[in-house]
């Protein structure tokens, strides 16, 4: 029993021997280059790995070339007027791309890596190279870089794409209404998303416009879809029965019966302006939108409460109307809940948001204002948020000149450019979900 412990054991000492692994044999067919050279460069060993690499005889290379030989003019030079007075700094080097010069004249890519051995008993130091083939290695690079470009080519696609859908959902330039000043903006937060915030101002019969400024929920194709069905709806709806109570509950029925099981939605502002002495009134309804702003002339800022749910979420939604008087020097205000949701301090905790008294003071420092004014405001305010604007925002403004012979009309109004905030970081949008009131 002893002895046959005794020859387990002396089995597990010698079981390594019987892999045959010759160290020569190791090192002359290493899936690598193996080079030593001495002090002055010239190479004194060369394992048939690199020989066959670079197409030489052992006699053509040791004790005839020194190591800087073997690679290209560029790289020769590098290797002599850095590398090399690195490695008698530091002494290695690691991991540096050069390139190989074969016999035939081709050039072969590899990685480099030196480090300097002290000889011992008076013996010279000896600088060992390792190199490895980088021929695999750059197809790889070039397959990512190519990969890479079509990534970039087909981001740019996607994003002319969207461009191009958003300005399909939104009027290139607003109406000229007679005796009315109407400005509008809209930046996106994503350039690579559609967004869902639309507006519009159109005419009726008997002289009156419509006008709506709504932001649906979500982002992309789908809220693109409930985008255009929302504003050619309201359209519509407002030609059969201009009254705005009526026009949101005919788009609330349309996008519950197409929407109810998929949570699409929208918030909503929507108005009939009809000329009254110098000014205009405005019968308004609204389905869980921010609440429009009134600057008045003489430099106040009324908010006009709307009740309404949000449209397309309840098939029994109700919605009433309220009437606001806009005078001479009087400017309306529709903006989404990208401005009150916008970060004062991008990447700061969730609180720090802009919000709707925010808003109405930015308002009031602004009153009286003509709407060309306010949305340039508006504008500078959403380049001031930069990044803390995570959603979406579309502002627009109709007022009524002081000045009855005011010329500008509405020719101030700026064309929708869906390019307009690219810059901004997107992030996941959370918009008109939070916008219900009573």
């Amino acid at each position: 029993m002893i002895r046959a412990r005794q020859d387990d054991r002396r089995k597990g000492r010698e079981g390594p021997a019987v892999l045959d692994d010759d160290p020569d044999d190791l090192y002359e067919h290493a899936p690598c280059g193996n080079i030593s050279s001495s002090p002055d460069g010239t190479i004194v060993k060369v394992n048939a790995t690199l020989l066959g690499w670079l197409g030489y005889r052992r006699d053509e290379i040791v004790g005839r070339k020194r190591l800087s030989d073997l690679f290209t003019v560029g790289g020769r030079l590098f290797f002599e007027t850095h590398l090399a007075p690195l490695l008698t700094m530091q002494g290695e080097i690691s991991g540096v791309a050069l390139e190989l010069r074969a016999r035939d004249g081709s050039s072969i890519p590899a990685l480099v890596s030196s480090i300097v051995r002290p000889g011992g008993d008076g013996r010279a130091p000896v600088t060992r190279t390792i190199v490895f083939d980088g021929r695999e290695r750059r197809a790889y690079e070039q397959e990512l870089l190519q990969a890479r470009r079509a990534a970039e080519r087909e981001g740019e696609r996607l994003r002319h794409l969207v461009a191009d859908l958003q300005r399909s959902l939104l009027p290139s330039v607003l109406p000229t209404p007679p005796g009315l000043m109407a400005a509008a903006h809209y930046r996106m937060a994503s350039a690579d998303q559609v967004g869902g915030d639309f507006y519009d101002l159109f005419p009726l019969d008997d002289g009156r416009w419509g006008f709506f400024l709504g932001d649906v929920s979500g982002k992309g194709i789908g809220a693109a879809a409930v985008t255009a069905l929302a504003r050619y709806t309201l359209r519509a709806a407002a030609v059969y029965d201009p009254d705005p109570a009526a026009v949101l509950h005919n788009l609330n029925r349309v996008l519950y019966q197409e929407y109810r099981d998929d949570a699409r939605y929208c918030t909503l502002v929507f108005g009939i302006l009809t000329v009254r002495g110098g000014g205009f009134t405005a019968q308004i309804a609204s389905g869980g939108h921010p609440e429009p702003l009134l600057l008045r002339a003489d430099g106040t800022v009324e908010r006009h409460a709307t009740k309404g749910r949000l449209v397309g979420v309840f098939p029994d939604s109700v919605y009433t109307n309220t009437e606001l008087t806009v005078r001479r020097g009087d400017t309306l205000l529709l903006y989404t809940d990208g401005v009150t949701e916008a970060r004062i301090r991008a990447g700061e905790p969730a609180g720090d948001r802009f919000g709707v008294d925010a808003t109405e003071g930015f308002a009031a420092e602004l009153a009286p204002a003509g709407a060309a004014e306010v949305v340039d405001a508006f504008v500078r305010l959403l380049d001031d948020f930069g990044a803390g604007l995570e959603d979406d925002t579309a502002v627009m403004a109709l007022g009524v000149p002081a000045d009855p012979a005011d010329p500008k009309g509405s020719e101030q109004n700026e064309p929708a450019d869906p390019k307009g905030s690219e810059r901004n970081e997107p992030v996941d949008p959370k918009g008109s979900e939070q916008n219900e009131q009573a």
